[in-house]
């Protein structure tokens, strides 16, 4: 045995003999900060043993060894019982690290916000840290102002978008944590939602807001207004005529009026065109069934055609008006931006809707194509497609994951 492993020895048998505990590897022991440094951290233990923690232990990510000054009492996990200063070498990482995890369960299990690290970015989300344990934060997550919204979803623009992000510290909730599959969810948008809803207590359906538009999608724009708040006037909310897309009448960075017209816990949506006048009010008195007129087709569709009679009232002529003999297709006879002379079928103000028959066919009801998925014998005339365009199933989704 050395001279200096005797002496160690000694030194131990003397601590234990006076009832010190010595610390082996290991072992979470309470110190006394002595001095504190960038580089370096002396601890007191207990008054009979010196302890030092250096370079990548110290894990200065968790709150209480950050801002570490002498006089202070933290833990640290023994890593080596004796240096080549014949002090204990120790580490708050492993402390830290268990913190860190404790906090992860508390916040998930309280709901409380937490902030995070953003150090990396990929297609579906942002890949995050919270004191060195990693976790994603996926782009359904986040809160309105930071959601990539790219007018026709081009992948690499919102990843461009989400790159933006890498350094940065967000707020979130844990969403779910799963500590044996190390996977962790966080959620910008919880927290969001929690922050917006005693500010809507302030709105009700009806209230018109002042805005500035900041987003522009397929199927609306966002406006936010009152320093924050944020709604969405949804395509069909826009005019009272049909849009093939918002960017027809509005750019980024427009200020207009909206009014509310639904509140859905923490999400706003708007109404634009119930600000201006509904042309269709004045539809009876200018158009009448049987008056023949000249359309030009906006749009061809399936089902029909999409017909422009002035700049505020479109009219559909469904398939069925259109005098289609068996196996003629309506793409083949039919083109956007064509003019066509059409009889008007049936007029409804009300609801928004105006059928058409092409003009000077009296025969439709023997040589048209039937609709499909129609059982019921139901009037042609009376057969109209919904107020304007319907949305596609992307982006339906795209708006529910925004909404």
């Amino acid at each position: 045995m050395s001279k200096e492993q005797t002496q160690s020895s000694v030194f131990a048998d003397l601590l234990e003999k006076d009832g010190v505990q010595v610390p082996q590897v290991g072992d979470i022991v309470k110190g006394t900060i002595v001095t504190a440094s960038k580089s370096e951290v002396v601890l007191d233990i207990d008054g009979v043993l010196m302890g030092v923690v250096r370079g990548p232990e110290l894990y200065v990510e968790v709150e209480e060894y950050a801002h570490l000054k002498p006089g202070d009492q933290v833990e640290a996990a023994v890593i080596e019982t004796e240096n080549e200063e014949g002090h204990l070498e120790m580490s708050f990482r492993q402390v830290g690290q268990e913190k860190a995890w404790s906090n992860l369960r508390e916040a998930f299990k309280e709901k409380n916000t937490i902030k995070i690290r953003i150090i990396d970015a990929n297609k579906g989300g942002l890949l995050a840290r919270y004191c060195q344990i990693n976790g994603f934060l996926p782009v359904s997550q986040l809160a309105p102002e930071n959601y990539p919204r790219i007018s026709g979803g081009d992948k690499s623009k919102i990843l461009e978008k989400l790159k933006t992000f890498i350094g940065q510290d967000f707020e979130v909730n844990v969403i779910t944590l799963n500590e044996e599959e190390n996977k962790i969810i966080f959620s910008e948008k919880d927290v969001w939602n929690k922050r917006q809803k005693p500010a809507l207590d302030r709105y009700s359906v009806g209230m018109v807001v002042d805005g500035r538009i900041t987003a522009i999608t397929n199927f609306g724009v966002f406006l936010n207004f009152d320093d924050g708040m944020e709604g969405l006037i949804h395509i069909s909310e826009i005019a009272w005529q049909r849009i093939d897309s918002p960017n027809e009448l509005f750019k980024v960075g427009d200020h207009i009026k909206a009014e509310i017209v639904s509140i859905d816990g923490s999400k706003i949506f708007l109404s634009s065109k119930k600000l201006q006048k509904d042309p269709w009010q004045a539809a009876s008195a200018k158009y009448s069934i049987g008056q023949t007129v000249t359309g030009v087709v906006v749009k061809v569709n399936p089902f029909g055609l999409f017909v422009k009679l002035d700049e505020e009232i479109h009219g559909l002529a469904h398939i069925s008006q259109l005098n289609l003999a068996m196996k003629e297709k309506i793409n083949d006879l039919f083109t956007a931006g064509e003019t066509r002379d059409f009889e008007i079928v049936s007029i409804s103000p009300s609801e928004h809707r105006l059928g058409l028959k092409l003009a000077g066919d009296d025969n439709v009801e023997k040589t048209t194509v039937a609709p499909k998925k129609r059982a019921s014998k139901a009037k042609a005339t009376t057969v109209e497609a919904p107020e304007g365009e319907v949305a596609t199933s992307a982006e339906i989704k795209e708006e529910e994951v925004l909404a």
